[in-house]
């Protein structure tokens, strides 16, 4: 048999090492190896074993560690607790505990330093937080807890995103040690209203439960809180805020692309949820471009997605009608619409980017855009505090909710850190001292099982006095009067300057996307980065036949579709665009959201925003 691959020297040097006994205390004896990558576990009696089962948990799969006590009053043993979510034989993820005995001291205080000293060296790694092998591990060394506003939309996911929410979300954070506070909206721009009366200073983060569009109908998306933070007099400051997304929607393409980010295989569903999540635990962020869209009637939003004309936009909207299916509908949504294909007449002009991206495939260059353009330029009052409603401090918690469904049942007693969700019984027999929280790690507030959370402050935003803004009311258009200026873009309907590239004729589809990812399961950029400062232009002429175009589509999956030479697929980078339909009818959407149909351009703004990401990772 081959050896196993070396792991790079920074990766694999031992931070910790120890022997120890696991619970119940007359179960097996481990050897424990900590690197900054993952914790090597060995067993050592009864009988070392010749291939260890479970012998490696990656780090990318724990999403915390916590440390107790028995209540036995004769026990001096200590212990920590390792949750993960490793992956099954059939891909999915379960939620699994590991619960290892310090026993290596003659007294408790001793042994309790030890577990404590394991705990903070694996929270330490999971926050990021760099660590040498001949480093004192002391729990000053633990970044402080970020606290986060996590929206949820109770529509979302055909209606399951809250207790989706509750099932897996909420119980991974806790362990995670996270801080936290819930709110479930209710009404239409309920999260608009939320961001743009937020206190700023009050969180690092804002984390939508939903999928990426709806900005007008939904109670809840990424979208309507991105452009509520840039509708904000102090918008500069606030659109600093780190946001984050957790899939419970049809799409979820951004977070398709920050799961591809982590290093994980491609994953929908419930699977897609954990993963991010575990993301989320870990801490991190990364810049994030934004799109400032400018539409016919001079109104303007910002876009983290994609803006699309043609046969996509058709399947998005007209796949409405199937959104019981799921992410299903967008296939038959697809399947429609290649059985009654259209073409439809435009005008599509862009100012190319000054550096080609990185190219997808090796070997395999992008479709050469300026071949066969033609290059003629086209002619042509302070904000007042919203409510908060629903906060997790105002709503019943049941137990059964803080574990995962097809958990094993808890045993009685056993808690991380005075209030976190029960261990599961795997290791648990009949007899066994019930173990207890460790009396100096205190249950964080957030707790699920003490349903105690910090109460979100009611006062005012943080606003510059002079604003002068009026309160928003519900006539108010629901449109970005801040943000940045698009300083590449002349007035819609004005001439072009001379540098701009422009394409005119009939299109099967238009799209330009700024993350690789157009949805959980398609890779539309593949080569695209969440700050690479571009946006990527991809079209379809006409006279692509169906099954052509159902390659592409197919191909998409993988994100291999440049590499099949098709002729009428487009690509090109750039740093702003116009679209000019002369088709007189026809489904324009930004973010997956229907718009007013018409002409339409739009500037990428680089590293506007920041996007909760997670640590970059290899493939898990």
């Amino acid at each position: 048999m081959a050896p196993p691959p070396l792991l790079p020297l920074a990766s694999s040097t031992p931070i910790l090492h120890g022997e120890f006994g696991s619970y119940p205390a007359h179960g097996p004896r481990f050897a424990l190896t900590l690197t900054m990558q993952a914790l090597h576990i060995q067993r050592l009696r009864p009988k070392p074993e010749a291939r260890p089962r479970d012998g490696l948990v990656p780090l990318a799969e724990v999403s915390g560690c916590g440390t107790l006590q028995s209540r036995s009053p004769s026990d001096t043993a200590a212990y920590f607790c390792v949750y993960t979510y490793p992956r099954g034989r059939r891909g999915g993820r379960r939620r699994a505990t590991r619960t290892f005995r310090v026993d290596g001291a003659a007294t408790y205080e001793e042994n309790r330093a030890e577990a404590q000293r394991w705990a903070t060296a694996l929270m330490c790694l999971l926050r990021g937080v760099p660590l040498s092998g001949d480093q004192e591990i002391t729990p000053e060394l633990l970044p402080r807890r970020p606290r986060l506003l996590i929206l949820v939309n109770p529509f979302g996911g055909r209606g399951l995103a809250w207790q989706r929410c509750m099932d897996h979300v909420v119980p991974m954070i806790s362990e995670a040690g996270l801080s936290f506070n819930l709110i479930q909206t209710e009404r239409q721009n309920h999260a608009r209203e939320l961001v743009q009366g937020l206190s700023l200073r009050e969180w690092e983060g804002i984390v939508t439960v939903s999928g990426d569009g709806l900005l007008y109908e939904a109670a809840l998306s990424l979208l309507q809180v991105l452009n509520g933070l840039l509708d904000r007099p102090d918008w500069e400051d606030a659109v600093r805020m780190p946001i984050g997304v957790l899939p419970c929607g049809s799409g979820n393409a951004l977070a398709g692309a920050v799961n591809h980010y982590g290093g994980f295989e491609p994953a929908v569903g419930v699977d897609l949820l954990l993963n991010c999540s575990l993301l989320l635990c870990r801490g991190g962020s990364q810049p994030l471009d934004l799109l400032s869209v400018t539409l016919a009637s001079g109104s303007r939003c910002f876009s983290f997605l994609s803006v699309a004309w043609g046969f996509l936009s058709d399947v998005d909207i007209h796949s409405e009608r199937f959104r019981a299916l799921g992410s299903a509908r967008f296939t038959l949504g697809a399947a429609l619409g290649l059985a009654t294909l259209h073409t439809y007449r435009g005008r599509l002009s862009y100012l190319p980017a000054t550096t080609e991206p990185v190219l997808p495939i090796p070997g395999h260059s992008l479709p050469r855009a300026k071949s066969e353009l033609a290059l003629a330029p086209a002619p042509a009052p302070t904000v007042t505090h919203s409510p908060l409603h629903r906060s997790v401090s105002d709503l019943p918690l049941p137990q059964p909710a803080l574990a995962s469904p097809g958990s094993p049942e808890p045993l009685p007693g056993l808690s991380l850190n005075g209030g976190g969700p029960e261990l599961t019984g795997d290791w648990g027999g009949a007899g066994d001292a019930p173990l207890s929280p460790d009396p100096l790690l205190p249950a964080p507030p957030n707790s699920p099982i003490t349903a105690q959370l910090s109460p979100i402050t009611e006062g005012p935003p943080e606003m510059p006095t002079s604003s002068g803004i009026l309160p928003p009311t519900s006539s108010t258009p629901k449109v970005s009067t801040w943000g940045p200026v698009d300083h590449l873009l002349p007035p819609l309907g004005s001439p072009l300057p001379p540098d701009w590239v422009t394409i005119e004729g009939e299109f099967v589809l238009m799209l330009a996307i700024l993350p690789s990812h157009l949805c959980a399961d398609l890779v539309a950029a593949p080569h695209a980065r969440f700050d690479d400062g571009v946006v990527h232009l991809c079209w379809v002429r006409s006279g692509i036949s169906r099954a052509a175009l159902l390659r592409i589509l197919l191909a998409m999956e993988h994100g291999n579709h440049f590499s099949l030479g098709c002729p009428h697929l487009g690509y090109a980078a750039a740093r702003a665009f116009r679209l000019e339909p002369l088709t007189p009818r026809g489904v324009l959407t930004v973010d997956g959201e229907l718009v007013e149909y018409g002409p339409m351009q739009a500037q990428v703004h680089p590293s506007l925003a920041k996007l909760l990401t997670g640590p970059a990772g290899q493939k898990q």
